[in-house]
């Protein structure tokens, strides 16, 4: 897919990814992009930031009315919707200790999002005989998040979910890529590393840290190639690659460099 003249909607589009995904599809020609966030005030304000082509408006995605009458509105008002990026996300930092409140707040975001979204945005894409979905996953989704055991399990279903749309549609005119960045500076990683999470710990210490802007810049490129896993960090394939022919193996890995970031935490800072 190429972005001149398209009808983008963008979830989680205030800050981070979703942002950065909105000023670079204004750059490659986007006729309007919209994104939309729990927070609108800060969606207006990303969108006013970007000028005329984007469009800010408050939605919650996990709510499967306000995402259906988005959609409506949007096909109402532009003819239809080129691009839907199912992009927000919520991490917890917890594990066995994640009260049932975590889980179903991290189910509902990371998974459910993505379905509201496809059945509110399918019908119309389906009779026009195109349309591109464009899930947020993570490398959670092909690997694992340590120390985030709703995170992990919730972007595994969410990768699964899309490749099962990619599967049932792409016959019939539907494309779907499944956006799975490793470490990315947003605020989600740096409040993961201001509160001590191990899995932030572990994302710091294992790659390097792209911005959302070399994220976007991924993503566009992955959406011209229609590619179904766009990996921001291509080292991610190599991983997927290890984890899947000795599973134990990589396990082993991880569990060291859990310890080992451990040990540093109980050391404190060097003088």
């Amino acid at each position: 897919m190429r972005l001149t003249d398209r009808v983008v909607v963008v979830t989680g589009g205030a800050g981070g990814i979703g942002a950065a995904l909105g000023r670079r599809f204004v750059a490659e020609g986007a006729a309007v992009v919209v994104l939309a966030d729990l927070d609108a005030d800060a969606a207006h304000a990303v969108a006013a930031a970007i000028g005329p082509a984007a469009r800010g408006v408050g939605l919650d995605a996990t709510d499967a009315a306000q995402v259906a009458a988005l959609v409506t509105e949007v096909e109402t008002r532009y003819g239809r919707i080129d691009l839907f990026c199912a992009n927000a996300g919520v991490a917890t930092g917890r594990g066995l200790d994640a009260e049932d409140a975590d889980w179903e707040r991290s189910w509902q975001v990371n998974v459910v999002a993505h379905v509201y979204a496809a059945r509110a945005v399918l019908p119309g894409m389906l009779a026009r005989g195109e349309g591109y979905l464009l899930h947020t996953c993570s490398a959670a989704g092909l690997l694992t998040a340590v120390g985030d055991a709703p995170y992990t399990a919730t972007k595994h279903a969410a990768v699964g979910f899309a490749e099962w749309l990619a599967i049932t549609y792409r016959d019939r005119g539907i494309r779907v890529s499944a956006l799975c960045p490793q470490g990315v500076d947003t605020p989600m990683l740096a409040d993961g590393l201001a509160e001590g999470h191990l899995g932030a710990r572990v994302i710091a210490a294992s790659g390097p840290v792209l911005t959302p802007d070399a994220v976007a810049d991924a993503t566009v490129t992955g959406l011209a190639e229609e590619r179904f896993l766009i990996l921001p960090h291509p080292e991610v394939a190599d991983y997927a690659r290890r984890r899947a022919d000795d599973p134990d193996g990589w396990q082993a890995g991880l569990r060291r460099l859990m310890g080992r970031l451990r040990r540093d935490a109980q050391a404190g800072p060097q003088r």
